[in-house]
Parts: C-alpha cells; structure tokens; sequence
C-alpha cells in the first residue's frame, strides 16, 4: 500500500530528533496515559515467547523493552531505534530504573536493516513503529529474519475504531486537537504532531494489516484490539 504521507527515513529521523526531549510526556498526556496499559498487555502476550531472547525495534525511549525487562524473565534484550536522541533518553531511563546493561542493551539501528544474524531472536515486537518505517512489508520481512523459527513476532500499532460514535471522536481528535496540544509542547519543524494523524488515518489496520503480514511470510497471524479498538496488537508467528 502507498502512502501520500511523506516518511523518508532522513525525514522522520529528524523529525523524532527534535520532539525526542518532550516525546515521553506527550505520549502520555495524549493517550491520557493509556499507552503504558497497551504496553502491559503486550508483555503479557509475548511473556511465553520471549523466555531468552528478544529485540524490540523502532523502540524510541525504550518503554516497551524496558517494561519486558522488568516484567518478565527474559535473558537477553536488545532495542534499536534509527534516532540517536530517542536512544540517549531510552539510556538515561534505563540507569534511572536500575535495569542492568547485561539484560537490556540499545543500538542505533534501521528496522530496514537490521544488523543481526538470521534466526537470532526468540520474540520480536515493534510498538507504534513500523508505521513510521518508510518500507512497511520489508520492515515486516526484516523482523521475521532475525526471528527463529516457531518464534513470535508482536506489532502494537495505532488502529480505528469501527464505534461510528467512537469512530468520529477519535478522527476530530487525532486531526485537530492532538496536533495543537503538540505543537504547543513541542514546536519542531517538522509538524511532527500532524505527521502522526495523517500516517494513522493512511496506515492499514485490522484485516488489511494481517493481510500484510501473511504477504511477508508470518504464519498464524492473529489481532487483538484494544481501548475499542484505538489501538491493536497483531501477533504473528515465524514459520518451523
């Protein structure tokens, strides 16, 4: 599916550079807070999944990868993430949290190419990422890679309500009062809080989004939508 929403990696890299300081609070104050319960239940889907190894990609300032550290069990987890300010905020949470460098690690790298072996990871997940990944079927394609086989792959990802009621609250919300509050926040060039609508409103959800995971080679694709539907987490596995 193309977008007509502009998402070069060079823009969206400088983009997120520049809200990265204020990106937390905003998350939280937009979702009313709700984000950290998406991320709980999540964890809790992957938890059997991800028993030694697990990479979280496009991680940002880490929430997802730290709530893996300190909510389950796992050995070994790497995050990565193409912008180096995210990172650096994800690093000083970390340290803030006590979470240990030999549990949970941060690397700066593209969803697109990923620097891992093939079959290197148990458990794959991407929270509020791959919609912004300039190639969405080849950051797909890059995730099951790196998974091994019988491994399992989770994507949380903003969606549409199918509420009618729900459904034009949530349109208003995201195209006019969301990019206010964040602009007044977080000035940036690059329009980042109207960048976030319009790659939602233009991203496949529900069938449409399975459809592409099956096309980049997961197997027993399955959905479960969250907060009526505001957001969903797809989860697929590799192939034996």
């Amino acid at each position: 599916m193309s977008l007509t929403v502009e998402k070069s990696g060079d823009r969206v890299r400088q983009m997120f550079a520049q809200i990265a300081p204020q990106y937390d609070r905003l998350n939280h104050l937009l979702s009313l807070n709700i984000d950290k319960s998406w991320r709980n239940k999540t964890v809790q889907a992957m938890r059997s999944a991800a028993k030694h190894s697990l990479l979280d990609v496009c991680t940002g300032t880490g929430d997802l990868a730290a709530a893996f550290a300190t909510q389950t069990n796992c050995e070994k987890i790497v995050a990565t993430d193409f912008c180096a300010p995210m990172l650096e905020i994800a690093r000083k949470k970390q340290v803030r949290d006590s979470i240990a460098a030999s549990r949970l690690s941060y690397l700066e790298a593209d969803a697109q190419e990923l620097p891992f072996d093939d079959n290197s990871f148990e458990a794959v997940t991407v929270a509020f990422g791959i919609r912004n990944v300039a190639d969405t079927l080849l950051g797909l394609k890059e995730m099951l890679r790196v998974c091994k086989p019988g491994g399992r792959i989770g994507v949380l990802e903003f969606s549409k309500p199918s509420w009618p009621v729900l459904k034009q609250f949530y349109s208003g919300y995201f195209r006019y009062v969301l990019p206010k509050i964040g602009q007044t926040f977080a000035r940036n060039e690059s329009s980042a809080y109207e960048y976030l609508p319009q790659s939602v409103s233009e991203f496949p959800c529900g069938e449409a989004f399975m459809e592409l995971m099956r096309q980049a080679g997961y197997d027993s694709v399955t959905q479960q939508p969250m907060t009526f539907g505001v957001v969903t987490l797809y989860l697929g596995n590799k192939p034996l």
